[in-house]
């Protein structure tokens, strides 16, 4: 038992060191491994299966709007780059480039994508012709690089996994339709799959994407109060299309610029559900998006007939995902290392259990111990994934709303910057000033301006001047 114990403590208390209580539980949990490639990360199939249950369930959402994929290179030529002025001005800090093909020169250097609208516009610019070839809705399943100066694993590393939606449309109703109905997808997805809430909004000018018309939002609050921006959509009007010189002929023969939009999540959801579900024992995933739902331990498998009863459950319980831990580590090595990797439930079977024919079910987020017949167990499998699945959000939601906080005044809302980690509610007049002396003077960045949420004063928080819009203000990753 004193390898059980050990297995445990060598995580860091999320209260004592919050960082680093994320950084032992993403290499505990056997997520990742560091790379010689600074900045980027080795993705272990337990993280990896993460997020291919993240991209099979986001890809059926997508297609079921109508969505198509496509792939797009991974260079940019940078006379491409260049031509929309604002979207290179925003990403040049971050660019990778290439400058040798094998031992010889290029003529012209080449970034490694960091975002593909340049690529999408000078693809649409040859395939739109007509009002007939519209909308073009598709997305991108890649990587992409960023050159981040500070890293950490999922949350901000220089090349990550993510998809990028690029549509193209007749009209700017019909752009501003899709990006909405997509920051919409990827809310439910948090709430519904992820458990994770979220609020809807859109982000200032000043923290728009570069290049956009508008940019909309969904921004959740980790367990230590800090915001994670954790999908965008964004509206591009005609600028793109007006750039590269994408036009299409309407009924009436008479020549238009398509608007356009894009929208994108990445690996970065893996960091989320860490940071809002997690505890100090380790991983804890929401059920829809386990790799393994629910792991057998078999007590005193050496007895005959456990194993061979173990094995014969697993079949049982094959419309879940379902796995047997036999190895020979001790039964409480196996509890520790279960809960560890956050393993939505356990389901304990050894020869008591096997002869009065039940089986101990236990849940990661609670802890709590069910005695259930072997007979249907099925149903009370599901039931439990079920109720934890929907619980993992009622939690989430309490602790986010618990930690929202309103100010009226620039005194509340400096003391609730210093010493109230989460989001906070105030007013603003809508000018980049005060929007800089609250990040300057509080520490807090604009994380949206909701979609809902009743007034909270009528004067900006920064200046008494008259406000024009409610803001969730807050620290962020």
């Amino acid at each position: 038992m004193a390898n059980d114990k050990k297995l445990v403590e060598s995580i860091t208390s999320m209260d004592v060191d919050f960082a680093q209580w994320y950084t032992d539980v993403v290499l505990k949990a056997d997520l990742i491994s560091y790379t010689n490639v600074k900045g980027c990360m080795a993705i272990k199939p337990a993280g990896y299966a993460i997020w291919e249950l993240i991209q099979k369930q986001l890809d059926e959402r997508f297609k079921a709007t109508g969505v198509e994929n496509v792939y797009m290179p991974m260079f940019i030529p940078e006379s491409l780059l260049q031509k929309e002025k604002d979207h290179v001005e925003g990403f040049a800090p971050e660019v990778a480039w290439v400058t040798h093909g094998g031992l010889n020169p290029l003529q012209e250097r080449m970034c490694v994508r960091p975002t593909s609208e340049t690529l999408f516009c000078d693809f649409y610019k040859g395939e739109i012709e007509s009002y007939r070839d519209l909308p073009k809705v598709y997305n991108h399943w890649c990587s992409v690089v960023r050159w981040e100066k500070e890293t950490r694993p999922f949350l901000r590393s220089r090349e990550f996994l993510w998809q990028e939606g690029h549509t193209a449309h007749a009209t700017a109703e019909e752009a501003e339709e899709r990006t909405i109905q997509m920051l919409n997808v990827y809310a439910d997805f948090c709430e519904e799959v992820l458990a994770i809430p979220v609020v809807r909004g859109r982000k200032t000018d000043k923290e728009k994407f570069a290049g956009a018309k508008d940019t909309y939002t969904i921004e959740a609050l980790m367990h230590d109060g800090k915001a994670l921006q954790s999908g965008t959509s964004h509206n591009f009007g005609d600028g793109f299309a007006r750039a590269f010189g994408i036009q299409y002929t309407d009924k009436d023969n008479k020549l238009r610029y398509v608007h356009q939009t894009s929208w994108g999540m990445t690996t970065r959801l893996i960091g989320a559900i860490i940071m809002v579900h997690g505890d100090n024992s380790g991983l804890v995933l929401p059920p829809r998006v386990a790799p393994t739902q629910a792991m057998i331990i078999p007590i005193m498998q050496k007895k005959e007939g456990v194993l061979e009863a173990a094995y014969a459950l697993k079949e049982k319980l094959g419309g879940f995902r379902v796995k047997v831990d036999d190895s020979d580590k001790s039964p409480g090595w196996k509890f520790s290392e279960q809960e560890m990797r956050g393993i939505p439930v356990r389901i304990e079977l050894g020869p008591k259990d096997i002869a009065a024919n039940q089986a101990v079910i236990v849940r990661r987020d609670t802890r709590e111990k069910l005695v259930v017949s072997l007979d249907n167990i099925e149903t009370e499998v599901s039931k439990v994934l079920e109720t934890m699945q929907n619980e993992m959000l009622v939690r989430a939601r309490n602790h986010r709303d618990a930690h929202t906080y309103e100010a009226t005044d620039w005194e509340s809302f400096k003391e609730a910057a210093d010493s109230k980690p989460g989001f906070i509610k105030a007013m603003w007049c809508g000018e980049l000033a005060c929007e800089l002396k609250a990040k300057e003077d509080a520490g807090v960045t604009s994380r949206c301006m909701p979609f809902e949420g009743k007034p909270v004063g009528d004067t900006c928080v920064c200046c008494g001047k008259p406000a024009k819009s409610l803001v969730y203000w807050g620290k962020a990753y």
